[in-house]
Parts: structure tokens; C-alpha cells; sequence
């Protein structure tokens, strides 16, 4: 049986399989055929409903030196901010009142903000907003930490393993982080109940249809709930600024072959997606995706949360212009709704 066969009717495959498949992505007939099947488990699935995400970037300060990343601590150049409080929930006042049932709470590994200051922040946000998911994207924790949000309310948790292979781990970030120590991470927060994401970049630097393909396979093993995947962009800060940056294309194939392989996972059209190409997050939808992630942080700060170069951060993409997104969504034959927009299970 041919492997992309194999993937449609079993959803299990060996490294192998994997590279036969991401060897195949130039073949118009291959994409397309994957794109129909992740297609049709999307919408037997989750319809033609499209989840929304309130994101709230809301600190740019990291402890951690990732090499790519434009808020990494070694980078001098990076505007510093933190959202208090008071601004984080009034995001989220706009975020209710514009729709959105689920709102992200992503930062740098910014260690200003203690356990006791996030446990607080998620128990006034569920407070207030009892009907609402509250997901976490602030890094490794330990387990007693993410234990703490949890008890608080917390949902879910966003952790990108940005590599599965231990070497390509190594071109990415300082000696002082460990693959095992992030997938450590990401068992513990399934341990613990979270909707738990995980997720890579697509043609970062050192990256191969080997390493890609053992990022599949993690994500076969872990069966997360989400995958957050997007083209690698350069930031002019980063010793990656020459790199060139990802493909759309092969993100978009990717997208499908996770959606097959994940059938009822929560997949963003990723912000990444719509920097690289203006009909970006339209293309991810139609290759599987069933997540946009608008802006709800404050508008004075959005441009300095600065992972990479030319982020999109207003206009459409911005939570403030709903109406716009509801239009350019229902253009491609799907609609934005506002639900929590939990997982299958």
C-alpha cells in the first residue's frame, strides 16, 4: 500500500511512510488528493465553522535566547512591554463584546509574571467570563505551575515543540534548552487535562524532510488537540536574518497531511500564514484549518511583539475588523462563529 494511501485509511505511519509522503508534495495530483480527504474530515467534523481566538500578547520579555525569535533575550533592539492586569482584561471586555469565546494569553518566558500573577489573571477572567476558554501560551513550567493554572481555570495550553529531531533542536536554540525537556512539558500538560497544542515552523533553518518527518510522528504519538504550524519567517535581529523564509505551499500541504493524520484537531490558519500571502489564512482553510487568530492586544503594543519580520498586526487581521474577517471567510465557504470551539473528542 502506498503511503499516502496508508495515511487516508489508517492515520498511522513509520518515519519512513512520512518522507515518501513529504517527498510527493510537488505532485499536483498527491496535494490535491490530500487536501479533498483533509477537507472532508473537516467539515464531517466541525461543519463549516470556523472557531475564533482573542489573542493577547501581552508580555515581550523572555528569559530564553531561541535563535529565530525577534523577542529573544539577547536582542537588545526589542521594545520591552507588559500588560498589567487591568489591560489584559480590558482585551478581553473587547474581545466578549466583539464575539470571541476563547482568548489567548501568549508571552515570552517572562519571569516577572509569577505563578500567583497568572493564577489570579485566569481567576478573573473566568470570573468574569464564566462561558469562555482561557488558553496559555507562556513557555516551559513546571508541573506544579501548570497545575496552578489549571486549578485555576486555565483550558488550554499552546507549546510548539518547534522540532521533534534532537540535532535540528540544536541549530534552533542555545544549549541551555533540551528537546526532552519540552516534551516533557507538553506530557505533563496532557497529564493534567489541558487541550494541549503543540506545533513547528515550516522551513526553518536545518530543517529536512527527515526532521519534518519526525515531527509528524511526535505528533502521532502525542495526539494533541491543536497543532499550530506556519511558515518560518526571518527577523532582521536574529543570527537567522539572511535565512530565506518558509514556503506557503508546503505549509498548506502540511496542513492537510495533519488534518488527515489528526482528524479532529483544532488547526490555526496561522498569522504567519496571512503575513506571507494576503489570502494566506483563506488558503489554510481550504487546506484543512479550522482556527483564525486575531489580535485583541492593545493596539500600541502590538508592533513591538515582534517574533518576526513584517507581522501582520492590523487591518483584517486585528480583532477590531470582525466584519472583515466574517466577509473574507465566508468568501472561501465557511463561517466565523462564536463559540469556545473545543475539540471533538
Amino acid at each position: 500500500m502506498k503511503a499516502v494511501d496508508k495515511l487516508i485509511q489508517r492515520q498511522k505511519l513509520t518515519k519512513e511512510e512520512f518522507i515518501e509522503i513529504l517527498k510527493q508534495q510537488d505532485d499536483p495530483d498527491i496535494r490535491e488528493l490530500l487536501k479533498e480527504e483533509a477537507v472532508r474530515l473537516r467539515k464531517h467534523y466541525y461543519g463549516t465553522k470556523v472557531f475564533t481566538r482573542g489573542l493577547i500578547e501581552f508580555t515581550n520579555h523572555c528569559k530564553n535566547d531561541c535563535y529565530y525569535c525577534g523577542i529573544r533575550r539577547s536582542n537588545k533592539n526589542a521594545k520591552r512591554f507588559r500588560l498589567s492586569q487591568e489591560d489584559i482584561l480590558a482585551c478581553c471586555e473587547n474581545g466578549y463584546e466583539l464575539g470571541f469565546r476563547t482568548f489567548v494569553l501568549q508571552g515570552g518566558e517572562d519571569v516577572w509574571y509569577t505563578d500567583e500573577k497568572l493564577v489570579e489573571i485566569i481567576r478573573r477572567i473566568k470570573t468574569l467570563y464564566p462561558e469562555c476558554a482561557v488558553t496559555l501560551s507562556v513557555g516551559e513550567k513546571s508541573y506544579e505551575s501548570y497545575k496552578a493554572y489549571k486549578e485555576a481555570g486555565a483550558d488550554r495550553y499552546l507549546l510548539r515543540h518547534e522540532t521533534a529531531d534532537e540535532q535540528h533542536y540544536g541549530v534552533l536554540h542555545p544549549a541551555e534548552m533540551s528537546l526532552a525537556n519540552r516534551k516533557q512539558c507538553l506530557y505533563d500538560l496532557k497529564k493534567l487535562g489541558y487541550q494541549v497544542g503543540a506545533g513547528f515552523m515550516v522551513g526553518s533553518p536545518g530543517q529536512s524532510v527527515e526532521t519534518l518527518a519526525e515531527d509528524l510522528l511526535f505528533l502521532q504519538e502525542l495526539q494533541p488537540q491543536m497543532v499550530g504550524i506556519g511558515p518560518f519567517i526571518p527577523h532582521h535581529d536574529t543570527c537567522f536574518a539572511e535565512k530565506s523564509a518558509g514556503s506557503v505551499e508546503e505549509t498548506l500541504f502540511l496542513l492537510s497531511v495533519i488534518r488527515i493524520l489528526l482528524p479532529t484537531v483544532l488547526l490555526p490558519a496561522t498569522t504567519a500564514l496571512g503575513t506571507m500571502d494576503p489570502q494566506g489564512r483563506e488558503k489554510g482553510l481550504l487546506a484543512g484549518a479550522n482556527v483564525v487568530m486575531p489580535n485583541l492586544s492593545p493596539i500600541k503594543t502590538r508592533k513591538q511583539y515582534d517574533l518576526y519580520d513584517n507581522k501582520i498586526c492590523t487591518g483584517e487581521e486585528a480583532a477590531e475588523c470582525r466584519e472583515c474577517l466574517d466577509k473574507r471567510i465566508e468568501s472561501v465557504g465557511y463561517q466565523l462563529v462564536n463559540e469556545r470551539g473545543d475539540a471533538v473528542l
